[in-house]
């Protein structure tokens, strides 16, 4: 099975510098990693222990059918902190 891999840098403070999440949204799974392709490996391992665990217990599997990725930008938001 193939899914898609959302991957964002963590620029909040809560990780030292260099951390990315890596979401599956068909699996509403996200987990985090040193560097792009440590988030990745990260997704691919959780996906894989969570996929066991649901078949363990005949729970059905999400597929994924389509997946888009889409940026939109935000001009004369009022952001309060």
């Amino acid at each position: 099975m193939e899914y898609s891999i959302l991957i964002e840098k963590i620029d909040d403070g809560s990780l030292p510098d260099g951390y990315y999440y890596a979401h599956i949204p068909a699996l509403d799974l996200t987990t985090h990693g040193l560097g792009i392709e440590n988030a990745r490996k990260a997704a691919e391992d959780l996906a894989k222990l969570w996929i066991e665990e649901k078949l363990a217990n005949s729970e059905p599997i999400p597929r994924e059918t389509e997946s888009y990725f889409s940026k939109i930008e935000v001009n004369n938001a009022i952001f309060s902190a």
